[in-house]
């Protein structure tokens, strides 16, 4: 793919990860962006290894759209924990 297709393929993967994970998520676009591409890197080096399946075969491939939002969502997780955002039912309670 090239560099165009993978600028495109993190951002949607980053949206669409965004809107999956609950909570409020106030980071900005370039965040976003960056997580997306990272979890599309992400997903596909881990299908790769687990898996055996080439998780980034092509723009219009199922398994690399499935491996880049699953791959954003996890580094969004991580993300919101390592910078203290809280989401979910408790969040501002304590």
């Amino acid at each position: 793919m090239g560099i165009i297709a993978w600028i495109i393929l993190g951002l949607v993967a980053g949206l669409v990860a965004r809107a999956l994970v609950p909570g409020r998520d106030p980071q900005g676009l370039i965040i976003t962006f960056v997580l997306g591409v990272a979890g599309a890197l992400l997903g596909g080096f881990v299908a790769t290894q687990l898996f055996h399946v080439s998780g980034l075969q092509g723009f219009f491939n199922l398994s690399t759209w499935v491996c880049a939002i699953v791959g954003a969502a996890v580094l969004l997780l991580a993300y919101n924990l390592f910078t203290g955002r809280r989401s979910g039912r408790w969040a501002g309670r304590r």
